[in-house]
């Protein structure tokens, strides 16, 4: 099981158990982190027992089916339910997923649910993104040129410059490579994690950014990027099927090749 941010001197203690229906007969067992800061309590894991034959089958829909039909108190992000917002990143049985595409039955025996490990909550399965989404400004996830546009036509790529995006630009900004990283645990003060450099590189591989000396500046830091240590939880656990180690590799061979 990865790590979590806990509240100050607190513990997860037992919590409330809802019973499925005493005629259901295709019962799951769903354990769920919940934890309120307003109401001074330890957190603690609420057990609820899920009817199958009354529910969809994708961890999101349980999640949803508690929310409506149980206990209207927790919390969760979710949005589209296609795998494609990356709101509903949460730890499901000790690993990193997003709700919406893992089957509930991928998983034998109890669902453990938690928030992503290693951030502060705000509320039950909400993890607090703001520094995560602070790094990923830092890197100006946008095309950068210097040279005008050309006055009749978008700025083009040929098909072959267009194929090196594959893999990169399918992020979804879930978070769930890096709060999977041991390294962005320890360091996510000042190293970037694989998340943000990923798409770092997203656009130093873009043939219409005219950037990539600065950006590569940006980058030359001794925990920036070089805190990453090749563990590839990042690339086990990614969603999306994406290999953020891989762009983390290509970053520092560009950064080789400019000595």
């Amino acid at each position: 099981m990865a790590e979590f941010t806990l509240p100050k001197n607190s513990v997860i203690t037992e919590g409330k158990t809802f019973k499925a229906p005493a005629h259901a007969k295709n019962i799951r067992r769903f354990e769920v982190y919940r934890w309120d800061p307003d109401s001074g309590e330890n957190p603690r894991v609420d057990v609820y027992e899920l009817d199958m034959d009354d529910c969809g089958p994708m961890v999101l829909d349980a999640i949803l089916k508690i929310k409506n039909d149980i206990d209207s108190t927790l919390t969760f992000r979710r949005s589209c339910r296609e795998g494609v917002c990356g709101s509903c990143a949460m730890n499901v049985n000790g690993k990193n997923t997003l709700a919406c595409t893992k089957a509930i039955d991928a998983y034998p025996g109890t669902i453990k649910i938690y928030p992503l490990p290693h951030m502060s909550v705000v509320k039950d399965l909400v993890p607090d993104m703001t520094h995560f989404y602070a790094q990923y400004a830092s890197i100006k996830p946008w095309i950068a040129t210097q040279t005008p546009a050309p006055a009749d036509s978008e700025r083009l790529q040929s098909k072959e410059d267009r194929a090196k995006l594959d893999g990169l630009y399918e992020c979804v900004l879930c978070a769930c490579c890096s709060t999977s990283c041991p390294s962005y645990w320890w360091n996510s003060d000042r190293y970037l994690g694989p998340a943000v450099l990923l798409q770092a590189y997203r656009w130093l591989a873009d043939s219409r950014d005219e950037n990539a000396g600065a950006r590569l500046d940006e980058l030359e830091d001794p925990f920036k990027l070089y805190r990453c240590h090749t563990i590839m939880n990042c690339t086990d656990t990614c969603p999306k099927g994406l290999n953020p180690a891989k762009a983390i590799a290509e970053t520092k061979k560009l950064m080789l090749q400019r000595q």
